[in-house]
C-alpha cells in the first residue's frame, strides 16, 4: 500500500471547478493531525511549484490560486483535498500532494484546463 494515493483530476473547461483528494493510508493519527500536508503542480516546461499547504488549520497559497483555491483535510479520513474554482488554462498541470517529512511522490492526478 503506497503511503499516499490522489485522486480527482481531469479535464474541464477556464470556470470551471474540480476537488482533488489525496488519502494517506499509512499516516497515523496524530501525525497527520500535526504535519503540514500540501498540494504541488508541475505544469509542461516548468518546475514543481507549491500551490497550497496546511498545518493543523491554518493554510497558506501560492498567489496565482489564492482565492480561487481551497485546501482543506478530514483527520478522520486521513484526507487532504485541494477545491478548484474558476480553474484557468495555466493551472493545467499535474498535481501531487506531499505530507512533510515523506520522502515519497506519488504519480500524481492531471488537471487539463481548456476551451
Amino acid at each position: 500500500q503506497p503511503p499516499l494515493v490522489e485522486s480527482g483530476g481531469g479535464s474541464v473547461q477556464p470556470g470551471g471547478s474540480l476537488r482533488l483528494s489525496c488519502k494517506f493510508p499509512r499516516t497515523i493519527l496524530s501525525v497527520f493531525v500535526s504535519t503540514t500536508m500540501g498540494w504541488y503542480r508541475q505544469a509542461p516546461g516548468k518546475e514543481r511549484e507549491l500551490a497550497a499547504s496546511i498545518t493543523g488549520s491554518n493554510t497558506v497559497y501560492a498567489a496565482s490560486v489564492k482565492d480561487r483555491f481551497t485546501i482543506s483535510k478530514d483527520n478522520t479520513r486521513r484526507t487532504v483535498y485541494l477545491q478548484m474554482d474558476n480553474l484557468k488554462s495555466e493551472d493545467t498541470a499535474v498535481y501531487y500532494c506531499a505530507q512533510q517529512g515523506l520522502d515519497y511522490w506519488g504519480q500524481g492526478t492531471q488537471v487539463t484546463v481548456s476551451s
